[in-house]
């Protein structure tokens, strides 16, 4: 008898990776429907820029051609949300620049004002980060906790 688990006919990776970046549509539309965040919310948004569907000024390709890393806290205008994405507002050295992020792109997602955290791996993306620069919009950043409460991490990898 085999000690192997059988490789699974149905996608239960894929289909939780999904459910996950729901709650990250879900949030983010609660704040483009408030107008606004509440309280001291604040997110870090990774994603990778080179993903299909991903549209970000060509200066920040060039200086972040795998991964970039976005904060939603003060400075951010025209948040729209849509079903497979969305598209923010936001400003880098003073000049305004508009993104469009897919769902499918996003890599982390963090709310440091209650320890909360969601990773994901994109479509196409290989096992782990890579180090980047710190976030670059213009706005303060907050560092999010060390203590790991609260964080679910999803780093499902396919058998072949």
């Amino acid at each position: 008898m085999s000690e192997e688990t059988p490789e699974s006919l149905i996608p239960y990776d894929e289909i939780v990776q999904e459910a996950l970046r729901d709650v990250v549509g879900r949030v983010l539309h609660e704040v483009e429907q408030a107008g606004g965040l509440p309280g001291g919310h604040h997110f870090y948004i990774t994603f990778k820029t080179r993903m299909p569907g991903v549209s970000i000024p060509k200066h920040l390709v060039e200086r972040f051609p795998d991964e970039m890393t976005i904060v939603i806290q003060h400075r951010f205008w025209d948040l729209k949300v849509e079903d497979q994405g969305f598209t923010v507002g936001l400003s880098f050295g003073g000049v305004p620049s508009t993104l469009v992020v897919p769902f499918a792109a996003v890599t982390d997602f963090v709310d440091p004002a209650v320890d909360f955290s969601l990773k994901f791996q994109a479509d196409g993306a290989v096992e782990g980060h890579e180090e980047h620069d710190e976030p670059e919009n213009d706005s303060p950043v907050a560092e999010p906790a060390e203590d790991g409460s609260n964080v679910v991490n999803v780093d499902f990898t396919r058998k072949k």
